[in-house]
């Protein structure tokens, strides 16, 4: 009897994280009617991070009225593990750019203040340590509008509140963390991290990510002077320095805010959810392991979900929606062979909307291969 263990990531816009497990599973059962199967939907701290580990240890999603980074309200939601005191908030379910068109970008007024709302229903909720996944944000605030949330006020030269967005940092005269919520004494942050750029500068948040966010050059010229100023502002008002922090430059500037207010922890996604959702020991239970995700390539080895399972040391085998290039370097890492699910040529629409029979198919054919 064969003891498989299906960890896959997310395959983004078709398949949730245990959507795609499940789906692995079947095209086991399929072809090994004897198998044990365990299902442990996995993540690496970006989208789909709070659903995962939500699905990994029998947790519960909750929604909540927030503000999108245009101010405008929408739904987001947080998850709550199962112990009850340990959320998961990702930037991107509030303050993400898919909640934007193309033509609504704007670094210089979008605000990170639906991710500090969320942060907040997660406080109240039970939570005494939150996990913010850092990626997908369509904002260059450095974390202003967060903070706003959470109750600091950012005040000019006049003493009124600071307007929303990066370019009114170049205002801010004033940090007052008198206001901030007193819950957040007692609740320890987590961030979800796999960059290491600064606040500011050549790679820091508003040069490295701001054009994807809609900046122009002079966009980022603006952007990168606010928020040397706001880091500034900090370092002396504050005594934090946060300019210069690995991470720091996460998310349009959250990371830092996350460090100088909050003293947030930085880690590794993957390995944050590997010690959450008890990936190593369901991995040692396993004789093969299946992972995967949408789209695999050199890349993956980069702190991405199947290079995370691979450290387990078991017999890894991947499938994903796309293969790129380079992917005979993740044998290097510990995956051992990875396969593409599409059945041959076929529109993305049609991909998608088969997206788990053809992870059911693809895993099933792979056992039948073990099996000879």
């Amino acid at each position: 009897m064969t003891r498989y263990l299906c960890a896959p990531d997310s395959f983004k816009e078709s398949l949730t994280a245990m959507e795609a497990a499940r789906a692995m599973a079947q095209g086991i059962e399929n072809a090994d009617h004897d198998a044990e199967v365990r299902c442990l939907p996995m993540a690496d701290g970006g989208e789909g991070t709070a659903r995962a580990l939500v699905d990994a240890t029998g947790g519960s999603m909750y929604a909540v009225p927030v503000h999108d980074p245009l101010g405008r309200p929408v739904e987001g939601h947080f998850g709550l593990l199962a112990d009850g005191t340990t959320a998961v908030v990702e930037t991107a379910e509030a303050s993400g750019l898919a909640l934007l068109e193309a033509k609504e970008r704007n670094p210089l007024i979008a605000s990170s203040y639906g991710t500090g709302e969320l942060m907040l229903a997660a406080v109240r909720s039970g939570a005494k340590r939150i996990i913010v996944g850092l990626g997908g944000s369509a904002t260059n605030d450095a974390g202003a509008g967060l903070l706003q949330a959470l109750g600091v006020r950012l005040l000019d030269g006049n003493g009124n509140d600071l307007k929303h967005g990066g370019a009114a940092l170049a205002d801010l005269a004033t940090i007052d963390i008198s206001t901030m919520d007193p819950a957040l004494k007692n609740v320890a942050i987590t961030a979800a991290c796999d960059v290491t750029n600064p606040l500011t500068g050549p790679t820091g948040a508003s040069a490295v990510f701001g054009p994807q966010k809609g900046a122009s050059k002079d966009d980022v010229a603006t952007l990168d002077a606010s928020l040397a100023h706001f880091a500034q502002v900090i370092d002396s008002q504050l005594g934090v320095a946060v300019n210069d922090v690995p991470g720091a430059g996460a998310a349009g500037g959250i990371g830092a805010a996350l460090k100088g207010f909050l003293n947030a922890e930085f880690r590794p996604g993957i390995a944050i959810v590997i010690e959450q959702s008890g990936l190593d020991a369901a991995a040692q239970w396993a004789d093969v392991v299946f992972t995967g995700e949408g789209s695999i390539d050199f890349q993956t080895k980069f702190g991405k979900t199947p290079a995370g399972v691979a450290e387990t040391g078991k017999p890894v085998i991947a499938v994903a929606g796309h293969i790129g290039t380079g992917i005979d370097e993740l044998h290097e890492v510990g995956i051992d062979a990875v396969f593409g699910i599409a059945p041959g040529a076929a529109s993305l629409s049609e991909l998608l909307a088969d997206a788990a029979a053809n992870v059911t198919r693809t895993t099933e054919q792979i056992v039948r291969t073990l099996q000879l």
